[in-house]
């Protein structure tokens, strides 16, 4: 691992659930670049494992970078790279899309890029946050006043998601950064685990575990609860502060 990432911790588990018999789920766990990313293939549809994992394999070919910046600009590029192979593949009938989150890391600062309805939650000083905000149909309504959050995960179209890799030519990411602080630790899932556990529980695990026992009882927990879906889970740790100037720079990127 490179110096500027020896602070950092981390586990990644994947797996099928109880109900599905193929796991459309990709990890990618690349402490080294600083960068790791779930993606979920799009549930129901043809080839989803093929377009997840042509997602994280593309981030794991990233160059190690030199700042945090070249870090940003790398997975923009691959991430919209995928997405035109993915319509490309798309109008053949060999593939369809997939959401993803990744989290990068440059020292002590973070960036989080997403698409769909995988997640990103930062547990820091006791207090669990959700960092992305779902591209669904059901958060639509959530936002629009017209669903509770209580009623939203049980709604008939919870799986409906209006951002993902591989479906508009136009593709949109959300993005995120911050500085780490110490003891701060990320978890990045798909919606197999969201769905199936609360967020309290999820918080209590991240507390009290070390990312590699944090992952495994993850994955139980949402087992335990039906594993209705293909669930994924990696959890990252800032286990020391190192001083830096360098910041990955607040980006928002907009259609195209």
């Amino acid at each position: 691992m490179s110096p500027r990432l020896a602070h950092l911790q981390s586990a990644a588990r994947t797996h099928v659930g109880l109900v599905r018999e193929l796991n459309e789920d990709s990890c990618l766990a690349r402490p080294d670049l600083g960068i790791w990313a779930v993606a979920d293939g799009m549930g129901g549809h043809d080839r989803g494992d093929r377009a997840s994992a042509l997602i994280v394999g593309e981030l794991g070919r990233v160059r190690r970078p030199r700042d945090a910046r070249e870090l940003l600009r790398a997975v923009d590029q691959t991430l919209a790279s995928c997405n035109r192979t993915l319509l490309e593949h798309a109008r053949d009938g060999e593939m369809t899309g997939s959401t993803v989150v990744a989290l990068l890391v440059f020292d002590q600062d973070f960036a989080v890029v997403w698409a769909g309805d995988s997640r990103l939650y930062r547990l820091r000083a006791a207090r669990l946050e959700q960092l992305t905000r779902d591209h669904s149909y059901v958060q639509e309504l959530v936002e629009g006043g017209k669903l509770s959050p209580e009623r939203a995960r049980e709604h008939p179209l919870a799986s409906r998601i209006t951002r993902a890799i591989g479906v508009d030519p136009q593709m949109q990411l959300d993005i995120v950064d911050g500085r780490l602080e110490p003891d701060d630790v990320f978890l990045l899932c798909s919606d197999g685990l969201t769905a199936m556990v609360d967020d309290a529980t999820i918080a209590a695990i991240l507390s009290e575990s070390e990312p590699h026992v944090a992952a495994d009882r993850l994955i139980e927990a949402a087992l335990a609860a039906g594993g209705r879906d293909n669930v994924s889970a990696i959890v990252v740790r800032n286990a020391a502060a190192l001083d830096t100037e360098q910041t990955i720079p607040h980006v928002t990127r907009g259609p195209g």
